[in-house]
C-alpha cells in the first residue's frame, strides 16, 4: 500500500463522514440491512411494473382462471431475480464490469414504447422475438462501455430531455387504461366505471399525501404504500382473488430461452437504439451518485464499468425471459438523501431481490394486485417520467434552432404514435419502429442537432 493510500485509509478510519462517503465501507448489519431493504422498497414497484405491462400487452390473462397466469407470475419472478443479479454486477463487479458503486439495477420503463408494439396481442408467440432482441441489445449495450464517453456530445439536454419526455408520453395512455380497468375491458360497461376509478384515485391521493407531507421511509416508499392502500380498498370491495397463490411453488429456477429465440430486424434495431438511450441515462445516474453521495465527479472507469454491467445484466436477463435492466434514478436520490455511499448496503438489497425472485409465491401474490390499483401507481410514475423530461429541457437555450428541432421531432414522433395507420403501406419492420413514436423523435432530434448550424439567439426568440 502506498503512503497516500495509507493516509486515505487513516482519514476514513478517523472520520465517520468519510466512512459514509467510501463505497467500500460496510456499516454494521443493524444499519446495513434496513438501508438495503429501503433501497428495495424505493424501486420495487417500478421494477415489476414493466413486466406486468408487457404481459398485459401480449394478452396474458390476469384472472385466477387464466391459462397464461403462470407466464405472468414467471415474468414477475424473473424481474426481481435478475434485477438483483444485475445489481450485483454493479456493486461487486468482475474485472472491468461494474462501477463498484451503490447503483441499483431494475427493469427499465424506457424500453416499453418499443416492446409493447412488438408483442401487442400476440401472446407467448411474440416473446421469443422480444427476448432475442433483448439479448442482442444487451450485448450491444455492453460494447458501448468502451466508447460511452465519446458519445455524450451527440446527446445534449435538448435531445435527452425530448427522449425522456417521449417515453413518458408514450406510456401515459397505458396508465389511464389500467386505472379504467385494463385494455381487456375496453368496449364493455365496466371500463371506466366508478368502482375502477375510485380504487385508482385512492392510490394517487395516498401517494401524493405521503410524498409531500411525510418524511423518511414513508416518503421514499410513497408509491408502494399508495398501492397498498388501493389494494386494501380493492380487497374490501371483493376485487382481489387469491386463487392462484395456493398453487404457486415455493422455489423455482428460471428457465433459459423459455420462449425460444427468434431474431427479428425491427425488434433488434429498436433494442439497440434504446440501449444508447439507456447507456446515457446510466452515465447521468453514476454522476448523480458520486456527486450526491461523495461530492465528486464520476471517474471514466466507473462510467464505463457501469455501462458494461448494464449491458451484461440486460443480456443475461433476456436469456432467462426477463426484460432489459438499467440503473434506477430513484435510488440515486436515496443515496444523496441518506449520505451512505456503501455499495455493500445495496448488495444486501440485491440479495433480498434474488431471494424474492426464486420464490414464485411472491410473484403470485403480486399478480393478485388488480390492474386498476396498478393503474393509479403508474399514472404517477409515468407522469413523473414526463416531468423529468421537462426538467431536463429547462436547461436548453430556447433559440430558433432548438425550437425548430424540438417542434419537428415532437410533432413527427407523437403524430406517428397517435395515428399509426398513416404508415400502413410501409414494410412491417419500418412500421413497428416508426409507430413507436420514440424512435423517430429521437432519431430526428439527434440528426438535426448534429446537422443544423448553431445559433446565438436570445432565449425565446421568435421563429
Amino acid at each position: 500500500m502506498t503512503a497516500e493510500a495509507m493516509n486515505d485509509a487513516a482519514d476514513i478510519a478517523s472520520d465517520p463522514l468519510a466512512r459514509l462517503k467510501n463505497p467500500d465501507y460496510m456499516p454494521p448489519l443493524s444499519q446495513a440491512v434496513p438501508l438495503g431493504i429501503q433501497h428495495v422498497l424505493a424501486m420495487f414497484v417500478s421494477n415489476v411494473t414493466p413486466a406486468i405491462i408487457v404481459a398485459g400487452a401480449a394478452g396474458f390473462g390476469f384472472g385466477s382462471n387464466s391459462p397464461d397466469l403462470p407466464d405472468l407470475i414467471y415474468m414477475i419472478q424473473v424481474s426481481m431475480l435478475f434485477a438483483g443479479v444485475a445489481t450485483l454486477f454493479q456493486t461487486v463487479g468482475m474485472g472491468p464490469i461494474g462501477a463498484r458503486l451503490p447503483i441499483v439495477q431494475g427493469t427499465s420503463f424506457a424500453f416499453l414504447p418499443v416492446m409493447i408494439p412488438l408483442v401487442a396481442g400476440q401472446g407467448a408467440a411474440a416473446m421469443g422475438t422480444l427476448m432475442a432482441a433483448i439479448v442482442v441489445g444487451g450485448l450491444f449495450h455492453f460494447c458501448l462501455g468502451a466508447v460511452i464517453g465519446k458519445m455524450r456530445f451527440a446527446l445534449p439536454p435538448l435531445v435527452t430531455g425530448l427522449i425522456v419526455l417521449m417515453i413518458g408520453l408514450a406510456l401515459v395512455r397505458v396508465g389511464v387504461q389500467y386505472a379504467a380497468g385494463g385494455p381487456q375491458l375496453i368496449g364493455t360497461p365496466d371500463y371506466g366505471s366508478f368502482a375502477n376509478w375510485s380504487v385508482a384515485l385512492v392510490v394517487i391521493v395516498t401517494t401524493l399525501a405521503l410524498k409531500f407531507f411525510a418524511r423518511g421511509t414513508w416518503s421514499i416508499a410513497a408509491v408502494l404504500i399508495g398501492l397498498a392502500a388501493g389494494y386494501f380498498v380493492a380487497l374490501v370491495s371483493g376485487m382481489v382473488s387469491f386463487g392462484n397463490v395456493g398453487g404457486a411453488g415455493w422455489i423455482a429456477i428460471p428457465v433459459p430461452f423459455k420462449w425460444g429465440f427468434d431474431l427479428n430486424a425491427a425488434a433488434v434495431t429498436g433494442m439497440c437504439f434504446m440501449a444508447i438511450v439507456s447507456a446515457i441515462e446510466t452515465v447521468g445516474d453514476v454522476s448523480g451518485i458520486t456527486k450526491g453521495g461523495a461530492g465528486r465527479e464520476a471517474t471514466d472507469r466507473e462510467i464505463s464499468g457501469a455501462t458494461y454491467a448494464d449491458g451484461l445484466g440486460t443480456a443475461v436477463a433476456g436469456v432467462f425471459g426477463a426484460l432489459p435492466n438499467t440503473s434506477f434514478s430513484q435510488n440515486v436520490g436515496l443515496v444523496a438523501m441518506t449520505g451512505v455511499m456503501s455499495r455493500h448496503v445495496v448488495t444486501l438489497g440485491a440479495l433480498f431481490l434474488i431471494l424474492c425472485g426464486l420464490v414464485p409465491k411472491v410473484g403470485a401474490v403480486i399478480s393478485t394486485v388488480p390492474i386498476t390499483v396498478l393503474g393509479g401507481g403508474v399514472i404517477v410514475m409515468f407522469g413523473m417520467v414526463c416531468a423529468a423530461g421537462v426538467n431536463m429541457l429547462s436547461a436548453v437555450n430556447w433559440n430558433r434552432r432548438n425550437m425548430v428541432i424540438f417542434a419537428v421531432s415532437l410533432s413527427v414522433g407523437l403524430g406517428l404514435q397517435l395515428e399509426p395507420g398513416a404508415l400502413q403501406h410501409l414494410p412491417a419492420t419500418a412500421k413497428v419502429l416508426l409507430t413507436s413514436g420514440l424512435l423517430p423523435s429521437a432519431a430526428l432530434a439527434i440528426t438535426l442537432n448534429l446537422l443544423l448550424p448553431k445559433e446565438s439567439d436570445a432565449p425565446g426568440a421568435e421563429i
